[in-house]
């Protein structure tokens, strides 16, 4: 029986009739498979994983959450066995496939941003404090804490699947020394609340308007600052420094309101646990990029690199790390780490608008597929004189239709389809994949979408990407236009 047929029988069992289609999801740098399956039920999530245990501490986990009222997916079916699960299903858009909408082009969070991460930030004292009272510790996996063996865990990470696969030199004994340096100063924290662990941008899901929060699963006790050092310098997230004060200052704030909370000790060991979660992530960028031959996680380095020379100026550690702070030296200082570019690939993604009063653009790939999106159940501003003579190009059709909640809701769809395709398809070789919108006249909607996914793709993947619209042509299916 292939996975397919397991979460086929998986699903049977819990709703009582078969799945009307089932579609495997993107996944990320785990080896858990995840699948939307759509049935007389609506729509749900189901998992796979062969590792028992951490199936396990994520069941546990939610079930506690559950209890305790906080918003993660519901847990509607397990398998016997606990090597899959059925979820609540909380859709597609991330806080970190949101981000791109959220931010101008000079990379300043807009308002709305802010105050989705300000409750975002204002949630996490919640998990950590009160919701880690009680929590099944005993579930913990692979570790119980974030004690020392975890700590040199992920030093090693760095130092093998970084460090050395990107040729950087240093003295393995004394590098161990300053390993061993900066976890004896990151256990003077003390290890009594639930630390999440990955609480990243891409492991919280807006749905409903609100924070979701997923894949906790490698939790377990540590020190508070952890998990706010990982969604602030979170690599791609690329979050202005100016942001990440003023949430790291909310954070604090949030805390003294929620109980004792000793603000000078926070802020005191603070960039160590910054410093030890960019090398656990860098550590990561290497063994699937490097080592794994995946070049997608390679883009993440130039990021991350950035992060740590912002910590180096900062010089928050009170610690003397010189084999360590050496190889960092190298890191910041190689122009090839900051201006990596991933692996070229042959994909191009042809995007264009058109009017349904047309008909369909036509495929000259010769390959067929590819996406149509249908934009005409969004707000037109071709209803209004004003907007008679501009198009979706124009600053005021795009600040009209960015006002829109239902234009960022649909186009977050969008995105999470095609990046899913996109993925798939450099993964395989593929060399094309197209992309439509349609709206009724052709002229703001669609194009408006057209250009934002472009931008979107642009800033993502090393992919080539066409961009056209039809209206600016007499053929209604010429294929001439501008390279974006």
């Amino acid at each position: 029986m292939n996975v397919e047929e397991k979460i086929a029988k998986l699903y049977r069992s819990w709703s009582g009739s078969d799945a009307v289609r089932i579609d495997r999801i993107a996944g990320s740098g785990s080896y858990r498979q995840y699948f939307r399956i759509s049935g007389s039920s609506g729509s749900v999530v189901a998992a796979n994983n062969a590792d028992i245990r951490e199936n396990i501490a994520f069941l546990e986990f939610t079930r506690h959450f559950q209890a305790m009222n906080m918003p993660v997916p519901g847990l509607l079916y397990t398998a016997p066995e606990n090597d899959a699960y059925i979820l609540e299903d909380l859709g597609d858009t991330t806080l970190f496939s949101t981000l791109s909408r959220l931010r101008s082009n000079d990379n300043r969070i807009s308002t709305e941003g802010g105050k989705l991460y300000m409750a975002v930030v204002g949630q996490l004292p919640d998990f950590q404090v009160r919701a880690g009272r009680g929590i099944p510790f005993q579930h913990c996996y692979p570790r119980p804490a974030f004690d020392r063996q975890s700590m040199m865990w992920d030093l090693n990470y760095f130092k093998y699947y970084f460090l050395k696969l990107a040729k950087i030199s240093f003295d393995e004994q004394k590098l161990e020394e300053d390993f061993n340096a900066l976890a004896d100063f990151l256990l003077e924290v003390p290890l009594e609340n639930f630390m999440y662990r990955d609480f990243q941008s891409r492991n919280i899901m807006i749905h409903d308007n609100k924070a979701w929060f997923i894949d906790y699963q490698g939790g377990r006790k540590g020190g508070l600052q952890y998990d706010l050092a990982s969604l602030l310098y979170d690599a791609k997230a690329d979050l202005p420094e100016e942001f990440r004060q003023g949430l790291l200052d909310h954070y604090i704030g949030v805390s003294r309101e929620s109980g004792p909370f000793d603000e000078y000790l926070f802020r005191r060991y603070f960039d160590g646990f910054v410093l030890i979660r960019i090398m656990q992530s860098m550590g990561a960028y290497g063994f699937r990029g490097y080592y794994e031959n995946k070049p997608l996680f390679l883009q993440s380095i130039p990021y991350a690199v950035r992060n740590l020379k912002i910590l180096k100026e900062r010089s928050g550690i009170p610690l003397k790390l010189p084999v360590l702070m050496r190889a960092l030296e190298e890191i910041i200082n190689d122009p090839a780490f900051s201006s990596l570019k991933p692996a070229s690939t042959d994909l191009k993604v042809r995007i264009c608008s058109f009017s349904y009063r047309n008909g369909l653009p036509a495929d000259d790939s010769g390959n067929g597929g590819g996406f149509i999106f249908d934009c005409r159940a969004l707000p037109n501003p071709g209803r209004y004189s004003e907007y008679k003579t501009v198009t979706g190009k124009d600053k005021q059709v795009i600040d009209f239709l960015k006002k829109e909640a239902e234009v960022d809701a649909f186009l977050n769809h969008v995105f999470g389809l095609v990046n899913q395709s996109v993925i798939n398809y450099i993964e395989r070789g593929f060399t094309s994949l197209a992309v439509a919108f349609g709206c009724t006249g052709g002229q703001h909607r669609s194009v408006f979408c057209a250009e934002e996914l472009a931008k979107y793709l642009k800033e993502k993947f090393n992919v080539k990407v066409e961009l056209k619209h039809l209206y600016e042509s007499n053929d209604p299916c010429s294929r001439t236009g501008d390279e974006a």
